[in-house]
């Protein structure tokens, strides 16, 4: 199962629609940039960006002897890719779930199965990477736990949760927290998305978004600078409190920026586009987090 797969990543939410395929590809992306060959697994089946954020649309994956072949997002072969939205023909298709099949064999083209999910899990031929990142369904649906019960057999390194600092969405952090538990796999922290604005215009209240207790790499460093002028929409301090209660690590805030989000949707990495946002220093200090000894590790 994931043989020459050496690290397994899990990136989860307690909902959906708080940035959770971002944080992925860009987590991805910082380590790609950082000298790891590195793998995505796209296994949310109702709404599958990962190809969109990486502008792989359209993309075949196909059969060899050794499993599916996934697709690559560089010609280096750095990055590969799996994801449910490549056996669609059209993003717009939208994947439709009813209760029990979710788990069950039908002929419908559209309605994927939990044997589905288990198949990208152990089927796929990722050659050797160092890093797998895997962006799950969100909340605690059917195919979540078929995710999860299935991640229980590999070697997975632990779960980085994905939350906004809206109070419903940190009662549903607090859910997801409580599962991960009872299903064995180790948090690794909670990332507080969507945490202020970043108003190209602007100035207004300086937010600081990285932890210096997370770096250990010179690559991966933030720059100095790293603070940034921000303003709170949302509520703010709910995922640090939170990780705090439920004596996990806190990973750092990424504010709104429309500067990233540009890059996002052209498969671009922030670290590399924008070196001096806010953003770019928290995936460098997650990266750092989970490469402390930098390639090789």
């Amino acid at each position: 199962m994931l043989t020459g797969v050496k690290h397994v990543i899990l990136v989860l939410s307690g909902k959906g629609g708080v940035g959770k395929s971002t944080v992925s590809t860009q987590l991805a992306l910082t380590l790609k940039e950082a000298g790891f060959k590195v793998g995505i697994l796209d296994v949310d089946l109702c709404g599958p960006s990962v190809p969109y954020l990486l502008q792989l649309e359209g993309k075949d994956v196909h059969q060899s002897p050794h499993g599916w072949v996934p697709v690559f997002a560089d010609k280096e072969q750095r990055l590969a890719v799996m994801s449910i939205g490549f056996l669609l023909k059209d993003r717009n298709d939208g994947v439709v779930w009813r209760g029990p099949k979710k788990n069950a064999m039908t002929t419908h083209p559209l309605v994927l199965l939990a044997a589905m999910i288990k198949q990208f899990l152990t089927d796929v031929y990722w050659q050797d990477i160092d890093y797998l990142i895997i962006d799950t369904p969100p909340g605690t649906s059917d195919e979540h736990i078929t995710v999860m019960e299935n991640v229980r057999e590999l070697n997975c390194d632990g779960a980085v949760i994905v939350t906004t600092p809206q109070k419903v969405a940190i009662e549903d952090v607090r859910k997801e927290i409580t599962f991960c538990r009872k299903t064995g796999i180790p948090i690794l922290g909670i990332l507080e998305n969507m945490s202020g604005f970043v108003c190209p215009t602007c100035s207004e209240v300086a937010l600081r978004v990285t932890h210096s207790s997370l770096m250990s790499s010179d690559r991966m460093k933030p720059r100095s600078g790293d603070w940034a002028e921000c303003t709170n929409i949302f509520s703010s301090g709910g995922g640090s409190s939170l990780a705090e209660l439920a004596r996990v690590p806190f990973l750092g805030c990424l504010p709104l920026d429309s500067r990233v989000g540009a890059c996002g949707e052209k498969g671009q990495s922030c670290v590399a586009q924008l070196p001096d946002s806010p953003a770019a220093a928290v995936f460098r200090s997650l990266a750092a987090r989970l490469a402390p000894t930098g390639v090789g590790s």
